[in-house]
C-alpha cells in the first residue's frame, strides 16, 4: 500500500512572537518542518503535501530548497485542522493508499512509530496515534475498549471518569485516502471555536461502523512547539538524543552538555570532541578525528586522523584529508587541506587547496576577495609558507617551493623556488633615542596646553 503525508504548518505560532513563520524556527539549525518531513520521509511517501498558511511564501522556499517533489498548498482561512487537510484533497487527487497527517510543529515523531501506524492499518480502518500523558491537563482523552478506540473526548467535555484517563490524543492520524476526505466532508463546525476538528472524524467512522483503534507512543515523541520556551525544550531533548547516540557509537564527548549538535551531524567512531564544540549543518566527521575545545564547524568533511582546534573555524567548503592539521584561531573556508598539511595558528585559507605534507606558517592570509570575485589560491604539495605572508589571488605556488616571513606574493612561484617579496630593512642609530624625546617633549606641551 503506497502512502501520501499531508503536514500541517499554516499556524501562526502567536505566542512565538516573531515575524517568522513557527514552522520556520529552526531546531539543532533545521526548521522544525525540515524535521516532520524527515520524519516523515521514513515511510517513502508516494507523494507529500505541506498545508501552508501564515508566511505562505517563506513556507514555500523552505521547503522547495529542502525537497522540489513536496507540494506546497495554501490555506487561506484558518479555519480548523479538518479544513487544513481538506486543502490536500485536489494535490492528491487520483491517489489510492493510506494518508499520514503530521504536524510541522511536532517534530520529533519516529519511524518506528510511523510504521506501526501503518502496520495498525491492517486492522483498521482509522488510526489515531496516542500517548501516556505524565501530566494529562487539558489533552483530549482517547477512550478505549480493548483494541476499538470509542472516542475521543476533550478535556471541557470529559466526565470526571474520563479525566482520570491518561491515554491522550496526539493528534496524528492514518487512513485510506477515500475514506479520510469522504469523513472530512462530514466534519461540522458546530462548536464554541466554529472550527471544522480534525477529531471529530473518529466519531464519524465509528457512526458508520468502521474499525477504529489508536497507536501509543512515547510522549516525547508528540511535544509541540507553540512558544520561544517550548522551542528551548524540544532543541535540549534533539541535543541530549543526538548526544547520546554519538556515546553509543563509539564518539567521545569530553562534556557532552557543552557540545552543540545540527540535525544531520554525522561523526565516526573513536573520535574525540571536546568541550564547547558547535557543529552547524552539513558537517561529516570520520572515524578516529580530533575536534578541540571551541571549534565551530559548518558544511565541511573531516577525514580519519585529523584534528581541528582549539578554536578553529571550518566553513562551508571546507575538506580536510587524512591526518590534516587545522590549529588555534585558524579559518578555512571553501579549501582542500591535502594529507599530513598543517595550518597550525593565527592564519585563514579561503578559495584554496593546500597540497599534502605542507606546512602553513603563522599569519598567512590568502586574499581572495578583491571586492567584487573570489580567486583561488593554489599550493603544492611539501611547501613551506612562511609566517606572515600574504597570497594575493590567483596564485600559484609550486611543490617544494617557500615563502619567506611577511612576504606578499603576487606572482606563481615555481617547483622548489623562494619567493621573497618585502622591503629592505633599513636601521638608522640613534633614531630611536631622538624620536623618542621628540614623543615625550610633544606629549608635555600638549599636557600643559601649549
Amino acid at each position: 500500500m503506497s502512502t501520501a503525508l499531508v503536514i500541517l504548518a499554516a499556524g501562526k505560532g502567536t505566542r512565538m512572537n516573531s515575524d517568522l513563520p513557527k514552522v520556520l524556527h529552526p531546531i539543532a539549525q533545521a526548521p522544525m518542518l525540515a524535521h516532520a518531513l524527515r520524519a516523515g520521509a521514513a515511510l517513502d511517501p508516494e507523494r507529500v503535501v505541506v498545508v501552508a498558511g501564515h508566511g505562505a511564501d517563506a513556507v514555500t522556499r523552505m521547503v522547495n530548497d529542502l525537497d522540489e517533489t513536496v507540494q506546497v498548498v495554501l490555506q487561506t482561512e484558518q479555519l480548523g485542522t479538518a479544513h487544513a487537510v481538506d486543502q490536500a484533497r485536489d494535490a492528491l487527487d487520483g491517489f489510492t493508499g493510506d494518508i499520514v497527517v503530521l504536524y510541522g510543529d511536532t517534530p520529533f515523531i519516529s519511524a518506528d512509530t510511523l510504521e506501526r501506524m501503518i502496520a495498525a492499518r491492517q486492522k483498521a480502518e482509522l488510526v489515531i496515534l496516542g500517548f501516556e500523558a505524565a501530566d494529562p491537563a487539558r489533552y483530549g482523552r482517547l477512550v478505549m475498549d480493548g483494541d476499538s478506540l470509542e472516542r475521543i473526548v476533550e478535556f471541557k467535555d470529559a466526565s470526571d471518569t474520563e479525566r482520570a484517563i491518561s491515554f491522550c490524543n496526539s493528534g496524528l492520524l492514518a487512513c485510506d485516502a477515500q475514506v479520510l476526505f469522504s469523513l472530512i466532508s462530514k466534519v461540522g463546525n458546530q462548536n464554541a471555536s466554529g472550527e471544522y476538528y480534525l477529531t471529530d472524524v473518529v466519531e464519524l467512522a465509528r457512526t458508520q461502523g468502521r474499525a477504529v483503534t489508536a497507536v501509543a507512543c512515547d510522549e516525547s515523541e508528540t511535544l509541540g512547539v507553540n512558544s520561544r520556551a517550548d522551542l528551548a525544550r524540544a532543541d535540549a531533548v534533539f541535543q541530549a538524543r543526538a548526544r547520546a547516540e554519538l556515546l553509543d557509537l563509539g564518539v567521545t564527548l569530553m562534556a557532552p552538555e557543552t557540545v552543540y549538535l545540527a540535525y544531520d551531524t554525522v561523526i565516526g567512531r573513536d573520535t574525540v570532541i571536546e568541550p564547547n564544540v558547535v557543529f552547524g549543518p552539513d558537517v561529516t566527521v570520520e572515524t578516529g578525528t580530533t575536534i578541540r575545545a571551541f571549534s565551530h564547524l559548518e558544511g565541511c568533511h573531516v577525514s580519519r586522523g585529523a584534528v581541528v582546534g582549539p578554536y578553529a573555524r571550518l566553513r562551508p567548503g571546507t575538506e580536510l584529508a587524512e591526518n590534516a592539521k587545522i590549529g588555534n584561531f585558524v579559518e578555512i573556508k571553501n579549501a582542500e587541506i591535502a594529507a599530513g598539511a598543517k595550518v597550525n595558528h593565527l592564519s585563514y585559507i579561503g578559495d584554496a587547496s593546500v597540497g599534502a605534507g605542507t606546512n602553513i606558517g603563522a599569519g598567512t592570509i590568502t586574499c581572495n576577495y578583491d571586492g567584487v570575485m573570489k580567486h583561488r589560491t593554489q599550493i603544492g604539495a611539501d611547501t613551506f609558507i612562511g609566517s606572515n605572508t600574504c597570497l594575493v589571488a590567483p596564485v600559484k605556488i609550486g611543490n617544494d617551493a617557500m615563502t619567506a616571513t611577511g612576504t606578499v606574493v603576487t606572482k606563481d612561484v615555481e617547483d622548489g623556488a623562494l619567493a621573497l617579496a618585502r622591503t629592505p630593512q633599513v636601521n638608522k642609530p640613534g633614531s630611536a633615542r631622538k624620536l623618542m624625546q621628540i614623543l615625550k617633549a610633544k606629549k608635555l606641551r600638549l599636557k600643559k596646553g601649549q
